[in-house]
């Protein structure tokens, strides 16, 4: 089978490699969707794997089963993250800090033609698709499901005025979410293109991040990466308010101290997604409560994954991009 393994932003290459052999309660999935995360174009968070194959977006049909609850033929969503709900983290709600969750995954990585899930995925990380929600956008739903938890842990509510920074993917996902709950949403980038469908995907107002602008919000979303946005967000945050580190920067943030204290400001992060959040966002997502298809700008098979980390990585006049099964035929 085909996958492509990473070694920098610069260097995927693809390689041909024997197909998994499941065992016990595990599953052989068919990938038939994967997206791009914009994790994985982190490339200073991401080159200490080198050698790997990434990829944790994924769809696809299983191909084979050693499980009693999943079939061949059934299309499905893989969470490659699964907590083990017995240690104290799990006990307190916390599933993302659950080092089970941390360690394990499938097998290799979603830029592959086949992944093997094992026994513990199977158990916990399985959702079928349903009829109305394709591949592609199940490739969404774990994007979804961070976003889902991080306004939790934030607890956006009605009456908010949220200011997101960064209205790349993860941006316009908070975006929706945030309208759902009733707040009043102003977005910020550097990129008109991404301002513009900061607007298309419900954003109140928008705001080009490279002027200056002052704005006193209930609760900031950092959805990039850049240092700039982190910095802002202490200015931008009214007192009892709450910011949140959806993306982080590559180095250290200084905090503001005295206003951090006599503002009471909070100051909270948020990574990956716990079970609960998964299904509400199959819910969203099942139930166009929230637009994910329209999101997808580029579609590449999977012999084309260095030009999709490109498009990621250069942050131009893309979204989201998913890889499909490989090319048929000739290239």
């Amino acid at each position: 089978m085909l996958v492509a393994r990473y070694y920098n932003n610069r260097d995927i290459r693809l390689e041909e490699q024997p197909r998994p052999q499941i065992g016990p309660g595990e599953i052989l999935v068919e990938v038939m969707a994967s997206g791009i995360c914009g994790t994985d174009v982190m490339e200073w968070y991401r080159v200490k794997k080198a050698g790997c194959v990434l990829g944790h977006e994924i769809a696809g049909i299983i191909a084979e089963s050693r499980s009693d609850g999943y079939n061949v033929g059934q299309r499905v969503f893989v969470s490659h993250h699964v907590p083990c709900n017995d240690c104290k983290y799990c006990r307190a709600g916390n599933h993302t800090a659950c080092e089970t969750l941390h360690s394990g995954n499938y097998d290799p990585g979603g830029y592959s033609e086949l992944i093997r899930v094992p026994k513990l995925n199977v158990e916990r990380g399985i959702y079928l698709l349903p009829d109305s929600v394709s591949y592609e956008e199940g490739t969404m739903i774990e994007p979804v499901a961070c976003a889902v938890r991080g306004q939790r842990v934030i607890d956006v509510s009605e009456g908010h005025l949220v200011l997101i920074l960064g209205s790349g993917v993860s941006g316009l996902i908070n975006i929706q979410l945030a309208k759902i709950k009733g707040a009043t949403v102003i977005a910020t980038d550097i990129s008109e293109y991404r301002l513009k469908k900061a607007q298309e995907f419900g954003a109140d107002e928008v705001i080009d991040a490279n002027r200056d602008f002052n704005v006193k919000a209930d609760r900031i979303i950092i959805c990039t990466g850049a240092l700039k946005a982190a910095e802002e967000s202490f200015k931008c945050i009214d007192r009892s308010g709450v910011i949140l580190f959806f993306a982080i920067p590559d180095k250290d943030v200084a905090i503001p101290i005295v206003d951090f204290w006599r503002n009471e400001i909070k100051i909270m992060s948020s990574y990956g997604a716990a079970s609960s959040d998964l299904e509400e966002a199959l819910t969203l997502i099942a139930g166009k409560k929230i637009d994910v298809k329209d999101m997808i700008t580029h579609r590449l098979p999977l012999e084309d994954i260095q030009e999709g980390f490109k498009l990621v990585a250069d942050a131009g006049e893309s979204l989201k991009v998913v890889l499909g099964p490989r090319r048929k035929g000739p290239a």
